[in-house]
């Protein structure tokens, strides 16, 4: 206990002298660039305010961490290498980091820098952290929806150092999978700009049908109410957290040093008196008073559903952005003109994502080189058994195309159990390879089957160095962010050590979240007792203010994917790829039925071979969703 830290943002100098002095441990900051708060100018430091920063915090006997945490282009390396430099001159204490590209420059520079994982890494399993640790890694800020009980397990068996947020301002989505304002706006979330459409206000409907007012409980659906752990102190500490984080590198002084100043007071008595330490009620009023949204303790200690969402916005502070209709398929497409394939040209391979038996035999009787199965099973689909992925590999070879297993985007514990069994399993099915979201479940299936490996859109490849962070780590492909543009992909291809993979059609998750909209909405919260399943049937959807449909579907783990409102279409758009070097084009299917599946991969088949151009609007027919062109309007994602 006695190693307990207390860590306040900054943003100005101002806020950082207001946390040293109500008593933080340490503090966390960004320069002026590559890091995950860059809306305002007058916010973080330059170069040599972060010296100066370093220099100040280390004479108060403060820690100071630097944040290094968002995506990095490959046009961006160079001045990264030359950041970390400077970094590594001034001594802060450690780098927060989330794209995998630092962890290479840091052993390829050959810095001595303490690393910890940002929460924008979404570590959510202990064979990830035992892969960050080879790379010296020694702390890990936890992805929100662990509960505190899963962070014990996990430190205890990897010995890594636990931050966890205790105060502040939280994401309904999974940290670094959210999209929406990346591919609608070109201001990405994971690269310190995201405009929190998680905060408009959205209608819901469910099979059509608008939910009825006297069953509303206010428009803000996805809003999150603000982390607050105060009162549970005594479980933060005895459950082995190193680090209570608070949230708010955009919050002032004033707000900054009184709530650490309180957090200072209740830690200190805690650790001084742990038998006889009570909550100061007198302090908590206060926190209450002056507080932004309402309090949620979150997923600290288990899934609070709508307990956590402030639905009516009353308290939400400044709205960043308000909804836009997307980028339809006639919108110009940066970096990628229309035209043909060039008679000689290279033909990428044809890739198709499949729910089923079914989708299977349709994008094999129309095409596709390589079918994805497995993974995510969207209600009221169910997911694909051994049996079926030995018929579906059968069929593949059959056709003389490949069949890829697919694992899902987030494996916490229950998942990586699962997979363990499935990768076993594997050995006697013999498909083709296994593509996998994080990298526990990569290194989890390098070491129990010996198939050809493929890192999936999650990992948010933007930069070369990634890919060969990837490729160190077994992998055999990649597959392009979700959010770089014609221009970056164009960039990426070229500088990849590993083959890459860009997804150009199909239906795309803006946001991914443990929290259950229909059980919320339909089914009267999260009372005790047996979740009533509303979602085994009907379709479900958000509504946003400008009259956009966000299909909302449910996976088997309960987890909630909103779609973006249009299906990604760049039919006629392919030459550009393919002239880039892109090893295999994606169609994403899993949403599709049969017919349509096979309509779009026969489209993207015959543009592939030259004999005719795609036509977007055309594919648009018989599909559930109108066609976009999505982040590709922009030649790159800020």
């Amino acid at each position: 206990m006695s190693k307990v830290e207390l860590l306040a943002p900054a943003g100005t100098w101002e806020v950082l002298e207001a946390a040293v002095d109500a008593g933080a441990d340490a503090v966390y900051l960004g320069g002026k660039r590559f890091n995950m708060r860059l809306h305002r100018r007058e916010a973080n430091f330059d170069d040599a305010a972060l010296a100066r920063a370093v220099a100040f915090a280390h004479a108060h006997g403060v820690r100071l961490y630097v944040t290094v945490n968002n995506l990095i282009s490959e046009a961006e390396l160079p001045g990264l290498r030359a950041y970390l430099a400077f970094l590594q001159d001034i001594g802060p204490d450690a780098l927060l980091v989330q794209d995998p590209c630092v962890l290479e420059l840091v052993r390829e520079q050959g810095l001595t820098l303490p690393l910890h994982a940002s929460v924008m890494m979404n570590v959510h399993n202990e064979a990830t952290v035992r892969v960050l640790q080879e790379y010296g890694v020694t702390r890990v800020v936890f992805g929100r929806e662990l509960a505190l009980d899963q962070l014990t397990l996990i430190g205890e068996r990897t010995g890594i150092e636990l931050e966890y947020f205790v105060h502040g301002d939280m994401c309904v989505a999974h940290s670094g999978q959210c999209l929406h304002s990346g591919v609608v706006f070109g201001q990405s979330s994971n690269r310190g700009r995201c405009l929190k459409p998680c905060r408009w206000p959205y209608g819901f409907e469910a099979g059509g049908t608008p939910l009825a007012a006297d069953r509303d409980p206010g428009p803000h659906k996805l809003a999150m109410k603000d982390m607050c752990l105060y009162l549970h102190l005594p479980q933060l500490i005895q459950a082995g957290v190193t680090a209570f984080k608070i949230e708010g590198r955009m919050r002032t002084a004033a707000s900054v040093g009184r709530v650490t100043g309180l957090y200072r007071r209740a830690i200190d008595r805690y650790l001084a008196d742990p038998a006889g330490y009570a909550a100061d009620r007198d302090e908590w009023r206060e926190l209450c008073a002056r507080r932004v949204r309402d309090f949620s303790t979150c997923y600290a200690f288990g899934n609070p559903g709508d307990k956590a969402v402030g639905f009516g916005g009353e308290r939400e502070p400044r709205f960043f952005s308000q909804a836009v209709k997307e980028a339809s398929a006639t919108a110009p497409a940066a970096g990628l003109p229309a035209g043909g394939m060039a008679a000689g040209a290279a033909r990428p391979l044809l890739t198709v994502r499949v729910a089923d038996m079914a989708g299977l035999a349709a994008a094999l009787d129309n095409g596709a080189d390589v079918v994805y199965a497995g993974g995510e099973a969207f209600r009221p689909a169910r997911p694909w058994t051994l049996a079926e992925l030995a018929a579906a590999t059968a069929a593949a070879e059959a056709c003389g195309a490949a069949l890829v297993v697919t694992t899902p985007r987030i494996t916490a514990g229950r998942e990586c159990g699962e997979l363990a069994t499935l990768f076993r399993a594997l050995a006697a099915i013999r498909p083709h390879g296994v593509m996998v979201s994080n990298a526990g479940a990569l290194r989890l299936a390098g070491e129990l089957t010996t198939l050809p490996l493929y890192a999936d859109f999650s990992f948010n490849v933007f930069n070369s160095l990634t890919a060969r962070w990837l490729q160190r780590l077994g992998a055999r492909q990649a597959t392009a962010s979700l959010e770089a543009a014609g221009g970056e992909i164009a960039a990426l291809a070229a500088a990849s050590p590993l083959p890459l993979e860009v997804v150009v059609h199909g239906p795309l998750t803006a946001m991914v979240a443990d929290y259950c909209l229909p059980r919320a909405l339909l089914a009267g919260g999260t009372p005790a007792g047996l979740c009533r399943e509303v979602c085994a049937a009907g379709d479900f959807a958000l509504t946003d203010s400008a009259g956009e449909r966000h299909a909302v579907k449910i996976d088997q783990f309960c987890r909630n994917h909103i779609l973006f409102a249009r299906d990604l279409c760049l039919a006629g758009r392919l030459a550009p790829l393919a002239a880039a070097g892109v090893r295999a084009l994606r169609i994403e299917g899993q949403h599709y039925g049969p017919a349509h599946v096979g309509a779009v991969v026969a489209a993207y088949r015959r543009e592939l071979d030259g004999a005719a151009d795609g036509e977007g609007t055309a594919l648009a027919a018989g599909g559930p969703r109108p066609v976009g062109v999505g982040v590709f309007r922009y030649e790159a994602s800020r």
